[in-house]
Parts: C-alpha cells; sequence; structure tokens
C-alpha cells in the first residue's frame, strides 16, 4: 500500500520498500487501482464519505496474503479505524477486521512479524529518529530504533522529546498553520542540537514537514524514510 503522500511526494520511499521486501526474498505486488485509504475524511468528520473509501480499500487488498504500508499513519487506519467505521455493518466489519489483522506498517513487519532487524543495510554516519505519532497506535515501541541500531556503520543518536508531534497532522498543519509551525520549530531544534548527518522516520508526512523546515532554515540534514536507510548497502 503506496498511500496518497508516498506515491504523490515521495514515491521513493515506495520504492525502497519493495526493493527491500524483494531483496529479503518476498513476493511483493502493487494493485494499480489503490487510492486514498480515507484518512483525510476521517480526520475532517467525513464518516459517510471515509466508510465508502474503506469499502473500497478493503475490496482492493482483501485478497492479498500480507499488506505492508511505508506508513504508520495508513496503517493505523486500517488497522484500527476501519472495524470502527464499518462495525454497524456486519458482513463489511467482518471484511475490514481480516483486512487489519493482516496489515502492516514496514518497521512493524520486518521486526514483528518476521523476526528481522538487521537487513544488511549500511549507512556511515550520525542518524537520529523521529518517533511517528501514529505508531501509538498500532502499539510500536523501538521497532524503528533497533533496526537504524542494526545498521552498519551508523552512530545513532537519541532524540529529545522523541515521540513529540512534528506538527503536521494532515489537514492540522493546513488548518492551523501558525500552530504546526511553532511544532516543527521544536522539533527542527531537537533534530539540530544532535548534530546528526541524518533523520530518520516512517511517515511521509512527518518527512516533508521536517524536511521543509530544515531546507527553509539550511541545514544540511538529511532526510530519510525508514526504508530508504535500510536499503543503503
Amino acid at each position: 500500500m503506496i498511500t496518497c503522500l508516498g506515491d504523490v511526494l515521495r514515491p521513493e520511499a515506495g520504492q525502497a520498500t519493495v526493493r527491500l521486501l524483494r531483496r529479503l526474498g518476498h513476493e511483493v505486488s502493487f494493485p494499480e487501482r489503490q487510492t486514498c485509504c480515507g484518512q483525510p475524511f476521517y480526520n475532517s468528520g467525513f464518516s459517510d464519505y471515509a466508510r465508502e473509501q474503506a469499502k473500497f480499500t478493503i475490496e482492493v487488498f482483501e485478497h492479498a496474503e500480507t499488506v505492508v504500508a511505508p506508513s504508520g499513519s495508513c496503517a493505523a487506519m486500517v488497522r484500527v479505524e476501519y472495524p470502527h467505521l464499518l462495525e454497524a455493518e456486519p458482513a463489511w466489519h467482518a471484511r475490514a477486521q481480516r483486512l487489519a489483522e493482516k496489515t502492516f506498517e514496514l518497521s512493524e513487519f520486518l521486526v514483528n512479524r518476521l523476526g528481522v532487524v538487521d537487513v544488511g543495510a549500511r549507512f556511515d554516519g550520525r542518524v537520529t529518529y523521529h518517533y511517528a505519532c501514529h505508531l501509538r497506535g498500532l502499539g510500536m515501541t523501538d521497532e524503528v530504533e533497533r533496526l537504524i541500531r542494526h545498521v552498519a556503520g551508523v552512530t545513532f543518536i537519541p532524540i529529545q522529546r522523541a515521540d513529540q508531534c512534528c506538527g503536521f497532522g494532515g489537514s492540522f498543519a493546513v488548518r492551523y498553520p501558525d500552530i504546526s509551525t511553532a511544532m516543527v520549530d521544536g522539533k527542527v531544534e531537537c533534530i539540530t542540537a544532535t548534530d546528526a548527518d541524518a533523520v530518520v522516520s516512517t511517515d511521509a508526512g512527518c518527512l516533508m514537514n521536517i524536511g521543509g523546515r530544515l531546507r527553509r532554515l539550511g541545514k544540511p540534514i538529511e532526510v530519510l524514510h525508514i526504508a530508504e536507510l535500510l536499503e543503503r548497502r
């Protein structure tokens, strides 16, 4: 599941995910009918539209053995919100539950499902990590950090207030730009304090927000999706 932001703004994260999974021996398919998971509708209060989008996404992905998304945000929408959205329709609720049970964020899939923490990656430099908010909804804790620490050549530098939101929050950044800017400024301050060569996260929205602020401030810190880091050899 490429996700909207991944498709439009960070396709390299999706491509890296595919190459990584194939290198680990998996067969990867990409349903071209897929569209948005419906989270923007859901977060904006348009539950009926979100429900229809959920049904479409279920139809697209329900025959897959496993669904992997390079985004905790979209994985959480499928896992947590789809069953809730469709609980009044028993047949659809059952289908939503089945899809939820086999949908994973990439890092979660690698560490918790496959038991893999070392994928043979190498990156010579100092790396810090931003914990994306939606990982909480998936019950994830240190999976990404464990993957980073097993990349050869990496010096991992923990960030202060690692679990503090970067201020993106989907439409939140558009509706409340001043608050969003203040939040990302705080996040960037914590990132630059690590003197890291690269900052890693799991969601394209976070990477877009943090990366945009770093560029505007002239900070030469590379912004990487976890899949992009793990693909480095």
